[in-house]
């Protein structure tokens, strides 16, 4: 299983910026974002299962959006009106249909006041 996070960078608070995940080698049930700061946990942004069916933490509900093309494995997270404390490596996860768990490489994400 292989799962190549794509898409940060370094924006202005307001801005937007869509992170991409293709995963390859299964089929997977659940898909995720999770991001992390140093020292700190590594905390779940948002999910979305194969049904479409989408999860948000708190702090992005109405500023992130989850999608997922099922057909190409391929998981996006829009991220619009980012705050400085979104900054953090983005991490995508997925789960196979065997309840695996699999991470993929993270994503630097820098949001300047």
């Amino acid at each position: 299983v292989q799962l190549q996070a794509s898409g940060g960078g370094r924006v202005q608070a307001g801005g937007s910026l869509r992170l991409s995940c293709a995963a390859s080698g299964d089929i997977f049930s659940t898909m995720a974002w999770y991001r992390q700061t140093p020292g700190k946990q590594r905390d779940l942004v948002a999910s979305i299962t194969r049904s479409g069916r989408t999860d948000y933490a708190d702090s992005v509900k109405g500023r992130f959006a989850i999608s997922r093309d099922v057909a190409k494995n391929i998981v996006y997270l829009q991220m619009n009106s980012l705050k400085p404390e979104d900054t953090a490596v983005y991490y995508c996860a997925a789960h196979t249909l065997s309840t695996q768990q699999f991470w993929g490489q993270g994503t630097e994400v820098t949001v300047s006041s």
